[in-house]
């Protein structure tokens, strides 16, 4: 790979599933891939997927919980959307931008005790895990 591949994972409030994905991708995947995260609108970061994050040794703390802008759509190579509500409200993508999405479920929502909710989102980042790992596979196996 000559330059780095783009991958921006978008979501509805770029809180916790994007940034979970961003934390892994940036971690897994650096230097051969470029990684952003952005929303639809911009929520602010959960402090739970910080702390479960925080569990698996990355620190995603410093990263931005930001709006998706034209300028991220035209950088990125691949927009990979991780809920419905994105995947559906997704902007119109620069010709030759790949997309792929993923059908994760929102572990903000989750209801219970303090230790089921946080198991709920502890279940997300290692999904979330696994699948950028395969992700980054499948894209630096295919350059």
């Amino acid at each position: 790979m000559s330059q780095a591949f783009n991958i921006l994972f978008l979501c509805t409030g770029n809180s916790c599933r994007s940034q979970m994905a961003e934390g892994w991708a940036r971690w897994l995947g650096s230097p051969l891939f470029s990684i952003q995260s952005a929303g639809i609108e911009a929520h602010g970061k959960n402090p739970r997927a910080i702390a479960v994050m925080r569990e698996a040794g990355l620190d995603i703390s410093n990263q931005e919980s930001t709006r998706v802008t034209a300028a991220m759509l035209e950088q990125a190579d691949l927009v990979v959307t991780v809920c419905g509500h994105a995947d559906e409200h997704c902007p119109v993508l620069p010709a030759g931008t790949n997309k792929e999405h993923w059908p994760l479920d929102d572990p903000a929502k989750a209801t219970g005790s303090e230790d089921e909710i946080m198991n709920v989102f502890r279940t997300s980042r290692d999904n979330i895990k696994q699948r950028v790992q395969d992700l980054l596979a499948r894209y630096h196996n295919s350059e």
